[in-house]
């Protein structure tokens, strides 16, 4: 009998999907896009030609850049905190509730969003993935 390891398989296609998409991250041109405009709390994670998967991370205290996301997407809260959502003119939109940093959030879908901060206003890190769906 012949034993087969998969996980190498599993390694290596991993690593090729990671190259690939690095090279596809650097693609996005319009300055106002959330990876561009606030870098410091969107990470490209995963990107091709169907979906482009941010983590978003933003510090207690921290407010950040105005920024815009094109496409509809899927928002994973991982690590909930106490936020404040500011529209085009710096004007506030809304403010969650305080939280225990453990709350299970659902995921929820997500219409384009023109410009727009997300400041963090609690002494936890917020933490979520943005599944960006490509048309």
């Amino acid at each position: 009998m012949i034993k087969v390891r998969k996980w190498p398989l599993l390694l290596i296609f991993t690593c090729n999907i990671v190259l690939a998409t690095e090279d596809e991250a650097s693609t996005q041109s319009d300055p106002l896009d959330a990876v561009i405009a606030a870098p410091d709390s969107h990470k490209v994670l995963l990107e091709n030609e169907s979906v482009r998967v941010l983590r978003v991370i933003i510090e207690p205290g921290v407010k950040e850049p105005v920024h815009i996301h094109k496409a509809s997407s899927v928002m994973i809260v991982d690590q909930p905190a106490q936020i404040k959502y500011y529209g085009e003119s710096d004007q506030l939109i809304f403010m969650t509730k305080p939280t225990d940093g453990k709350s299970h959030q659902n995921p929820q879908w997500l219409d384009p969003e023109g410009l727009h901060s997300v400041e963090n206003i609690d002494n936890k890190v917020y933490k979520a993935y943005r599944i960006e769906i490509k048309e």
